[in-house]
């Protein structure tokens, strides 16, 4: 893609992201004209407590964390790197985040939700099936290529397939300086659930589960 094409997509994603989420914050308002995150403090209410200003430098504000590719060789086959207030503690009490989405050809980023925030994204290289599925277990899809810009609503379960021949790159940006991720095949099949749950739940035998579970170890 032209470089002036994806400065022009990102600003755009930059300017949406900064005029309608932060007055649709999920997070409390902040107090301060900033909270640089002390990370080795533990977490207040409002997110963590700030950084003696004396000691914020002009480094605080800036990221480069979504300069390089990330590695999809996994089994998911994608990669995801969160600037949030964790990775860029600038944005504590902002109400505002951002991933870089890297996914392989046939990859996916898997069902997975967001508890604390809703989500904006622009893809920026290759073809995405862009997903969700609301409360009442209604269906919303649509392939989205260069330029086009998706939502998905605060805590329902969505995901992203790249159906593509080659790489695909998506910005996502959130009203949340924590938005957080329930990544659905993790939760249930790499946690300590127990086998009747699923079993149960699933309508499926032991077996079947024990064969999930074993691609999901560490």
């Amino acid at each position: 893609m032209a470089a002036p094409l994806l400065l022009d997509l990102l600003c755009c994603l930059t300017v949406f992201w900064l005029l309608l989420l932060p007055s649709h914050s999920a997070d409390p308002d902040p107090l301060q004209d900033f909270c640089v995150a002390n990370l080795s403090a533990s977490v207040s209410l409002n997110g963590f407590p700030c950084k003696p200003a004396s000691e914020v430098t002009s480094d605080d504000f800036f990221f480069d964390g979504f300069t390089k590719e990330g590695n999809t060789t996994n089994p998911f086959g994608s990669f995801l790197r969160p600037a949030n207030v964790l990775t860029f503690p600038a944005l504590n009490t902002l109400g505002i985040a951002m991933n870089r989405v890297d996914i392989a050809p046939g990859g996916i980023n898997p069902p997975h939700s967001h508890p604390r925030a809703s989500e904006a994204g622009v893809v920026i290289q290759g073809k995405l099936l862009v997903g969700f599925v609301t409360t009442n277990n209604v269906f919303y899809s649509k392939v989205l290529t260069a330029g086009q810009m998706f939502v998905v609503p605060r805590g329902l379960v969505h995901f992203q397939l790249n159906v593509g021949d080659g790489n695909a790159l998506a910005y996502t940006a959130f009203n949340s300086h924590l938005p957080g991720a329930a990544v659905l095949p993790l939760n249930l099949f790499a946690s300590s659930i127990p086998n009747d749950v699923l079993t149960k739940t699933f309508q499926v035998d032991a077996d079947i589960i024990d064969t999930i579970k074993s691609k999901f170890k560490s």
